[in-house]
Parts: structure tokens; sequence; C-alpha cells
């Protein structure tokens, strides 16, 4: 299988918001009547649930022209959703939707629908992705096997999910916790070569486990025909300005962990692990966010994840100011430091204890954010 080189510089984002009714705030089976306001758009597309609509941003090169994209692509979006009774908002889970989904009627979707059995209608979840350009196949695996040390990071950075089915689940990103179900989520397996990679989607082909590379979703997983990296790991974010902090975090990242040889790279930064303390640091981010405890080495060895955070984002500093983009990570420590999403959500829901209440407030974060972004514009 080919892989499509790309320019290490682009970068692309995919944002899987909710649809609601505009009243009563619950999930709305919407995409359809929504997908005849978008005929055959690449930017505004529908998703395996009817649920679901995903934003998905051109190729950019810079985090101000990816920002201004998509925040573009939203206020068009809302103001669509509204002509039918629907709004929208960002959230790993939805906070009390107790209905089974509906699968979006499209063949693709069916034949998953046809292998998932119950999982297709209960797993109900919300991501935001971001994808990389990478130069080859082989830099892609090698990435993604580096990258899989920084998920708990991601994990907690982005956590987005605490509430389920008007049950506060007891978990910050619970969202991990519905997709562990299935077969084809979480964490990647590490290949040594794209070739070794492309031997296992063979064989999984033939074992007709996998029909082609779309078919796994793996937190991370190499795009082919895109020639990019895709971080698939994060939970939707309830402002686009959320979703591109953490876009500029994993940019820089990437490029200070292409740019510094392994042997002269900051100490402490996050290393590959055998697989049970990946799954381990994996579920407690998952759980505890920031809070959690990372095992950071074969001895057992524990650090506060905060505490490791704080190790990358030092590391990563200057060559977030010779991308010109450090007022990302400023913003991203901000909201990493001051403003989780998860630890917003409990305090609206601690302070009105009404769900509804939760949802309202990321419908009016999404609002306030798109709608300062066109204010700007018109200022300029």
């Amino acid at each position: 299988m080919e892989f499509k080189p790309s320019d290490p510089s682009l970068i692309g984002m995919e944002l899987e918001l909710q649809l609601l009714d505009a009243g009563t705030l619950d999930l709305k089976d919407g995409i359809l009547p929504l997908m005849e306001l978008y005929p055959g758009s690449p930017y505004v597309k529908p998703e395996f649930i009817q649920n679901t609509v995903e934003v998905a941003s051109r190729i950019c090169t810079s985090l101000g022209e990816l920002e201004s994209q998509i925040k573009s692509l939203i206020s068009d979006l809302k103001a669509k959703c509204k002509e039918l009774g629907m709004t929208l908002c960002g959230s790993g889970c939805h906070p009390f939707g107790q209905r089974l989904a509906l699968v979006t009627p499209l063949p693709r979707y069916r034949n998953l629908d046809a292998t998932s059995g119950l999982l297709s209608h209960t797993q109900i979840t919300f991501a935001t992705h971001v994808h990389m350009g990478m130069t080859s196949g082989d830099e892609a695996i090698a990435v993604m096997r580096e990258l899989k040390a920084y998920l708990p990071l991601l994990i907690a950075l982005s956590a987005n999910s605490p509430f389920w089915r008007s049950y506060d689940t007891g978990y910050v990103s619970y969202r991990h916790r519905i997709l562990a179900a299935s077969r084809s989520y979480g964490i990647p397996p590490s290949f040594t070569s794209w070739n070794e990679f492309c031997a296992f989607l063979t064989t999984t082909h033939h074992a007709r486990i996998f029909e082609t590379v779309h078919d796994i979703h793996w937190d991370i997983r190499p795009r082919p025909h895109l020639g990019t990296l895709e971080i698939r790991v994060m939970d939707a974010q309830s402002s686009v300005s959320r979703a591109v902090a953490l876009a500029g975090f994993v940019r820089t990242l990437l490029a200070y962990l292409r740019r510094t040889p392994v042997n002269e790279r900051a100490a402490g930064l996050p290393k590959p692990l055998h697989w049970w303390l990946e799954k381990e640091n994996h579920f407690q981010a998952s759980r505890l966010g920031l809070g959690a405890n990372y095992a950071e080495d074969s001895q057992g060895t524990v650090r506060p994840l905060r505490a490791v955070l704080q190790t990358v984002i030092e590391a990563i500093w200057s060559t977030a100011k010779g991308l010109d983009e450090a007022v990302y990570l400023e913003r991203f420590r901000e909201f990493a430091e001051t403003d989780t999403g998860y630890a917003k959500q409990k305090s609206v829901y601690g302070t009105t204890e009404s769900f509804k209440q939760v949802v309202a407030s990321l419908v009016d974060e999404l609002e306030r954010d798109v709608t300062e972004a066109a204010r700007g514009q018109t200022h300029d």
C-alpha cells in the first residue's frame, strides 16, 4: 500500500459535534435533513451515527488559518441548524441523552453496523481529530510509535466527558471507557516499519477483520491516502479555541520530537513502555485527568501526570517560539492549568444540579467562541 507523502508543516482537523434539539437540548438524529443543505460538501459531513456532524478543515499551514477556517464553518453550520430546530455543542459524551443511536444509512456504515451489533447504537461518543503531514509511511509509523507514550497527557488535557446518561461516571473522560468495548479502538500496536504495518493490514484483510485502513479506529492511525498521521485520542472540545490549542500542542510536540535527537532531549519526557503500563496510564488518565499518576519506567516509578505535563511544556517551549505559535501553546497551558473541560462541566452541575444546564453551558461556550471570531473579522 502506497503512502502519499506530504509536507510535515501541514495540519488539519476534524471536529465531531453533537446535534441537539434546540428546545430539549437532547441529542437529535438530524444529520439527514442537515446534509440536504450541504450536498457533496467535503467540510461538513455525516458520521456513523445520525446525531453527529463532522466539521473538517482544509489542509492548513498555520494554526491561525486552521482556527479561522473552522470557526467560519461552524458559524455557518449553526445558522443552518437553527433553520432545522437544532443547535450544536462539543463534548466527548452527551450528559443526559439515553436513546439508542440511529446509524447513518450509508453503505460503509451499514456494513459496520451489521458486524457491530448493539455497540453501533450505544457507542455515542464525539472526538477531536488532528492530522499532521508525514513525509513517508516509515515516518508515520515511527512517530505513531513514539507518540504512544504521550497519549495519557492528551487524554487528560482533552478530557470533556464526565457525565453519561444522567450519571456522574467518576471519570473525566468516560468516552474512552465506552469505546474500550470495541476491538479497533485504543492504543495502537508498535510497528517497526511501514512494510510491517502493511503486512498487518494484509493479514487482517485475509482474516476478514478489517476491509481497509479506514476500519481501524486506534487513538493514532496512519492515513496513507492523505499523507498524514491522525491523532484521534482527544474528546470533542466545547470551543474551537480549545481544540486549536490542543492542535497547537500536538504540532509543537511533533516538531520538537522530529528536530531533537533522542540523546539531546530533556530529561523526564515520556518514553515507550511495556504495553500493560501503557494501558494502565491510559486508563488512569481517563479516570483522573491531570490528577492521575503516570508510571514512567519498568521499575514502577510514578510521577504526577501534571508534573509530566510541565516537563513537556518546558521542553517544547522554544520550538513553539520558533514556529511563531507560542501564543497557542500559552493558551493551551492556561486551559490545562485553570480551565479543563471536565472541570467546567462538573462546576456547572455542582452549582445547578441540572444536566440540561450543563449542556446549555456547552452550547453557550461554542456560540460565544464563534460569535467573537465573527465580530473580530468584521472589525478587521
